[in-house]
């Protein structure tokens, strides 16, 4: 017979989910009204409301109470009681069969068979031991959906914080309140010290330091924390003079500025004898004079130190008007100009307690150019202090011009940049220089240019609109032609070097990606060659001669573009491999040979063997480089073509389009193998020298490497085609470094020939006259060197006709003298 309640075996978890779900839904009916309600309760433990202005307090307290009874008002009118039936449902879909379902079914059919009574009675028992197995279903008020953005959690936070810091800590209302936790523990206090954040030292908690004596950084912040009744602890402390409190006097701050006593009085307080190590002061000095660089380049070097770090400086630069010579243009008052502050070069990574190094800055077209000035260096750390060195009077250095109309357009372009005043006269002395100027201009187009600028200032003269702004803009004309005349065509060929320079230079700080850096060193490249090839054509005959002469002095710094080239592929090479810091000092060190470039063709003018050989296995390297990046980007495009094996496609063979892909693949390996076999049959540098067998072994390893690779490819093998291109690549660069290394050693024997020559023309008297002079082209086809040995003979004269055309200026001088120096200047 059955049992008048089929579900007896499964009550105890039929009333458990009943409770569980009783409690999911008070949940999702209260949550709201309990957060809100926990968030009042917090602001109120710490008495906030106090601190509200005005009638803020009321309206806050308003505004809560309406948001709780609406919030707790809409959660029971739609909570609805789960029903035990509900609660079975539950239950009974965790259950595998539904056996709280069978239970409660009876037999429709054939009730009185004994064998169909049997049948029913042993599927009834198997259910009712599954509906005894029945454990409660807990509880799922899923309010994750119903609170998206955590303000249930939010004020849980709260609660939590108001029971830990408000109660215990005595703040707000529940101060002292009987057997509260702050009652029952007592006054208590923490203390930290935090040194500032440049000096790289811990922090100290000043609860755990057991010594009566300890030492901290200057700016120090101290940090104190009362917990308790107010006043039962109080601070006595002599390293700060003013210190920032709360409104209760229990949470303090200050800073540590000189040594001193800090003691917490009271209960549990300490005592302690702080010193305070000073932070010193940045110190810096200049490493010597200011001097001027090729191309007019300031370059002052610079001494820096500090006990933790120099993080800024700069180069404050003023116009000494007291040393200028007031005359001509600059006979007028100058107009007011602000200090030039130009900031210092500082290592970007590393340690700054010691920095030198030196600053470089192009000022040739500031109106200070070649006028005294005054510099002075200032350091500053991380705390803002700021040591300054003593000014020194320079003047500062700027570009100069060497053919004469390009000196005097420099000269009305500073007076005009001294004083707009000066316009007048700049009109006046521009058509003083067309007056009979055939043939008076190495640029041809420089006439029409200069009418151009003489028209441009008077039609603005006589229309009032000569403003600074068009001063400006006429000045910088001015400029550009003065660099035309005195240069011609090699100032657009040095402007662009110094763009592509530029540029380079920023996309190696900026991390570019080596796409991007590879076009920016070809374009290197270019400028550079264009560059030297218009150096080279520019350079009279008799130059070049006297250059390969001074190559035993070695009195200015000479490379040849054979040495560029290798500069650029080492560099190039470095920014593949990673090694941006070596690179940036590469960079760096190639920057200050183009600045002090200079033609070096070797002797008479011929390549050293194998120049062109490096050439082309410089471009073999970069080639392998790009297939080594298309085979790891064929890679990685077949590993992404719906999660198949990188070696096969989805039927276990390659794909069409990637089989065909790595055939080609594999024909560029073999090409580039056949262009290596040809480079090795060809002339390479060090024939017979240690290096030169080097490289070549070398280069047969890579050559192995290569048409294994091929091999690779061709078997659809790509991770192994990357190794083999891997090791083709390492000993392409051994190869190289190995045949740089021979090359080398080809110079220098070269050059130790070269100057076994001079010496030995100098002893026969064809390199120097008897009073050590060297030796140049006269006009009467006789030798006549420097008169001053050490001294640049160009740079002598420019010297001696400033002098002369000074002399020629001064009307005190008797007339005689005045014909003569200028007869010395027409002929010159």
């Amino acid at each position: 017979m059955a049992s008048p309640d089929p579900l007896v075996p499964a009550a105890r978890a039929i009333a458990l989910t009943r409770a569980a779900m009783v409690i999911e839904r008070l949940l999702r009916a209260l949550w709201l009204s309990l957060s809100l309600a926990l968030i009042a309760v917090t602001a109120w433990a710490f008495d906030l409301q106090t601190r509200l202005p005005g009638d803020v307090a009321i309206w806050a307290v308003g505004a809560f109470a309406v948001a709780i009874v609406v919030a707790l008002g809409l959660g029971l009118w739609r909570l609805r009681w789960p029903s035990r039936a509900e609660a079975i449902a539950r239950l009974d879909r965790t259950l595998p069969g539904r056996p709280l379902a069978a239970l409660s079914d009876r037999q429709a059919i054939n009730a009185g068979d004994p064998a169909s009574a049997a049948l029913w009675a042993a599927h009834r028992a198997r259910m009712e031991q599954a509906a005894a197995r029945a454990r409660p279903v807990a509880p799922r008020p899923d309010l994750v959906h119903r609170d998206p953005y955590g303000f249930r959690l939010m004020a849980l936070t709260a609660g939590l914080m108001a029971a830990l810091f408000a109660v215990p800590g005595g703040q707000g209302p529940l101060a002292g309140l009987p057997g509260s936790a702050g009652a029952a523990v007592g006054p208590s206090w923490e203390g930290w010290i935090v040194p500032p954040a440049y000096t790289g030292r811990p922090g100290l908690y000043l609860n755990e330091i057991d010594r009566d004596a300890f030492e901290v950084p200057q700016g120090s912040r101290v940090v104190l924390r009362f917990y308790g009744r107010v006043g039962a602890l109080t601070l006595d402390q002599s390293l700060d003079a003013g210190v920032t409190a709360d409104e209760t006097g229990q949470a303090l701050e200050f800073d540590a500025r000189h040594s001193g006593r800090l003691a917490i009085d009271g209960p549990g307080g300490r005592s302690w004898q702080v010193t305070v190590a000073p932070d010193a002061v940045p110190q810096i000095a200049p490493a010597g004079p200011v001097t001027r660089a090729r191309g007019g380049v300031m370059e002052q070097g610079f001494d820096a130190s500090d006990d933790y770090g120099v993080t800024a400086g700069q180069a404050e630069i003023t116009l000494d008007l007291q040393a200028v010579d007031r005359r001509y243009g600059l006979a007028r008052d100058p107009e007011p100009r602000a200090p030039l502050h130009l900031a210092l070069p500082l290592p970007m990574t590393g340690e700054r307690t010691q920095v030198s190094d030196t600053l470089r800055e192009d000022l040739s077209l500031h109106p200070w150019a070649n006028l005294p000035v005054r510099v002075a260096l200032s350091a500053t750390d991380a705390a803002g202090q700021t040591g300054t060195s003593p000014a020194q009077s320079v003047i500062l250095p700027g570009r100069r011009f060497f053919e004469p109309a390009a000196k005097a357009l420099a000269e009305i372009r500073r007076d005009l940049l001294w004083n707009i005043a000066n316009a007048r006269d700049a009109a006046q002395l521009l058509r003083g220089m067309l007056y009979r100027s055939d043939g008076a201009f190495r640029f041809q187009g420089a006439p029409v240019l200069i009418r151009g600028a003489i028209d441009y200032l008077e039609t603005r003269l006589d229309a009032g609109t000569f403003t600074p702004e068009a001063r400006d803009d006429l000045a910088q004309q001015l400029w550009d032609l003065a660099l035309l005349i005195d240069e011609g065509e090699l100032a657009n060929a040095r402007e662009r070097l110094q763009r592509a320079r530029d540029r380079l230079d920023e996309a190696m700080r900026n991390g570019a990606d080596p796409s991007e850096i590879a076009g920016l060193m070809d374009e290197l490249r270019e400028a550079t060659d264009d560059y030297m090839r218009m150096l080279a054509e520019q350079m009279p005959p008799e130059d070049q001669a006297g250059d390969q002469r001074d190559q035993g002095d070695q009195q200015g710094q000479t490379i040849t573009q054979n040495q560029i080239q290798q500069m650029m592929d080492a560099i190039q090479q470095m920014m593949e491999e990673g090694r941006m810091d070596e690179a940036a000092q590469a960079m760096a060190e190639l920057n200050a040979l183009l600045d002090n470039l200079q033609m070096q063709r070797g002797q008479g003018g011929d390549p050293l063997p194998g120049d062109q050989a490096m050439q082309g296995l410089g471009d073999t390297l970069g080639d392998q480089q790009d297939l080594a990046d298309q085979t790891f980007q064929q890679l990685q495009d077949q590993f992404g073509q719906d999660g198949q094996d990188p070696q096969t496609g989805q039927n276990g063979q390659p794909g069409k389009d990637d089989a065909q892909a790595m055939q080609d693949l594999a024909e560029r390996q073999r090409q580039l193998r056949e262009d290596l076999h040809q480079q090795q049959l060809g002339d390479l540098p060090g024939e017979g020298t240690e290096e030169g067998n080097a490289g070549l072994d070398a280069l047969e390893q890579a050559d192995r490497a290569m048409d294994q690779a091929a091999q690779a490819l061709e078997d659809g093998d790509l991770r192994g085609a990357l190794e083999r291109q891997a090791q083709a690549l390492d000993s392409l660069r051994e190869g190289l470094r190995s045949f740089r290394d021979a090359q080398l050693a080809d110079r220098r024997e070269q050059q130790g020939v070269d100057g076994q020559n001079q010496q030995q023309a100098q002893g026969e008297g064809a390199g120097r006259d008897p009073l050590g002079r060297d030796l140049g082209r006269s006009p009467q086809g006789g030798d006549l060197g420097s008169v001053v040995p050490g001294v640049d003979p160009r740079e002598r004269a420019r010297e001696l006709m400033d002098e002369i055309r000074r002399r020629q200026a001064e009307r005190e001088r008797p007339e005689d003298e005045r014909d003569y120096l200028n007869r010395l200047i027409e002929q010159f």
